[in-house]
């Protein structure tokens, strides 16, 4: 991402921001509060397209939202020359989920320029071979990127295995 399109970064929601805090021992930084912007807005239509109304009840105009802070570069601040920092289960859904996406219930891949795996890959069960995840396993977690940041579950859509919660008295 180039400096100044951080509006297009994806939402983190609490659950993801408290079990990042929670691996790093963030006392500060780590999160962005981002305007609900017209662009950010659009994107999450592209993503959601038969939903624009819960979009739109989730990202208000006038509201706000989190996401990760990035650098000078517009670099992700968990992104290091080998990777990203962060172990797998503590990574935001999003990024969890990336290259890939769910379209009417089914896999489809982002083509990002540049990106190693859609070169290599070339379809979607090239890619998933090629990354070593199973498709249910992308399905469950799309499932939970969608209850973490408020979207009802889709009719249809592949059962949730609840996340573990904290219990505070």
């Amino acid at each position: 991402m180039s400096p100044g399109q951080e509006e297009a970064c994806f939402p983190v929601s609490d659950l993801e921001r408290q079990r990042i805090s929670d691996h790093v021992a963030l006392t500060r930084g780590g999160f962005v509060e981002e305007a609900n912007s017209r662009a950010f807005v659009a994107n999450l239509h592209r993503l959601f397209p038969r939903e624009r109304r819960v979009v739109d009840a989730l990202f208000p105009p006038k509201g706000t939202h989190l996401r990760l802070s990035t650098d000078a570069h517009g670099r992700c601040q968990f992104l290091t020359g080998t990777g990203c920092a962060l172990p797998n289960e503590v990574r935001p859904y999003y990024c969890r989920v990336f290259p890939f996406w769910v379209v009417s219930g089914k896999l489809a891949v982002f083509a990002p320029g540049g990106c190693l795996a859609c070169r290599e890959g070339r379809s979607v069960a090239g890619m998933l071979a090629s990354l070593q995840v199973r498709a249910e396993f992308l399905l469950d977690l799309h499932c939970r990127l969608r209850l973490a940041w408020g979207f009802p579950p889709e009719e249809g859509m592949a059962f949730v295995t609840p996340a573990l919660a904290r219990f505070h008295p």
